[in-house]
């Protein structure tokens, strides 16, 4: 279709394909200029420290493979767990009172220098889950947790692999939903509160549905609307929608993520412990049938998944 538009209005599309190449040109060159990255605290460093710092994090790589420098990755990709922690490390060592030179060298000697080798299942972590949104048996064998973000595409792919997972093991697996919107998705923090609002309704799980489907558009009016085709009573949909109850909610489980590691969405443990690889129903089977044959693992470690 935008193929067609672009032949039939061609200076219009000139024109804007000009605009777009002059807004990545900014945003290209806005972590060269920055005075501030993401999930990086300056604070505690004088003026002159500060501007060390962003000259190494400007001017070295990150570890992550990712082909950019620090900065650039903290701003493009911000989940990024390395130039995160590289660009702890430097700070820390400046605000130590250590050199250029032995700030970078700090960052080199940092556990973030290297890519570290993942193992599918990590040990398992206690996971406070009181009150979440669950779908599945009670008193299933296998606990998943996952970590999500309405506005996040790769959250939006998950959903149908989990939904599979559910369905491929209907008397042997629950799913738990946590709210985790990130900061980069400007209508990620008003879905969740729809989420949280529509689950005092009962009605999260049409909501959870309705709202990866319209992941473009997540906007108050759209979610006004989507709460009323799915039966919601609007009035309180509302009034829950702004309360001070469901935005500590949300930053509970904000905080609960933090707490557990979680650095980007989605985030899925499989009874407490992180699930490191693809969030399909072809990758996880192998994993949840290892779990099935290994009751007493699986009871443990399901238990520090409960409030």
């Amino acid at each position: 279709m935008n193929y067609f538009v672009l032949r039939a209005c061609k200076l219009a599309g000139v024109f804007a394909a000009l605009c777009l190449l002059g807004v990545c040109v900014v945003c290209a060159q806005d972590w060269k200029n920055a005075d501030a990255l993401p999930a990086v605290d300056f604070s505690g460093l004088t003026p002159a420290q500060k501007a060390t710092a962003l000259k190494i994090l400007r001017d070295h790589d990150c570890s992550c493979g990712c082909g950019m420098k620090m900065a650039q990755c903290r701003v493009q990709d911000p989940n990024c767990s390395y130039s995160k922690g590289l660009a702890s490390a430097v700070v820390e060592a400046l605000k130590n009172g250590k050199s250029e030179a032995d700030a970078v060298a700090a960052a080199s000697a940092s556990k973030w220098a290297h890519v570290q080798q993942q193992r599918l299942l990590e040990d398992p972590i206690a996971i406070p889950v009181g009150g979440a949104p669950s779908i599945g048996p009670q008193n299933a064998s296998i606990t998943l947790v996952e970590f999500s973000d309405f506005q996040c595409p790769y959250c939006a792919a998950a959903a149908p692999e989990l939904a599979a997972v559910l369905k491929a093991y209907p008397k042997q697996v629950k799913l738990i939903f946590k709210e985790y919107p990130l900061e980069m998705h400007s209508q990620a923090a008003l879905a969740a509160a729809a989420a949280v609002a529509a689950q005092k309704q009962g009605k999260f799980w049409p909501m959870y549905d309705a709202m990866f489907a319209a992941r473009d558009d997540l906007s108050r009016d759209n979610l006004l609307a989507l709460a009323q085709k799915n039966g919601l009573d609007l009035k309180r949909f509302q009034a829950d929608l702004d309360s001070t109850e469901v935005k500590e909610a949300i930053t509970r489980d904000v905080q609960d993520g933090d707490r557990v590691g979680v650095a980007g969405t989605p985030t899925l443990f499989i009874d407490g412990q992180r699930y490191n690889g693809p969030i399909e129903l072809e990758s996880l089977k192998p994993v949840l049938d290892a779990e099935l044959k290994h009751p007493a693992l699986g009871a443990q470690t399901t238990a520090s998944t409960k409030p």
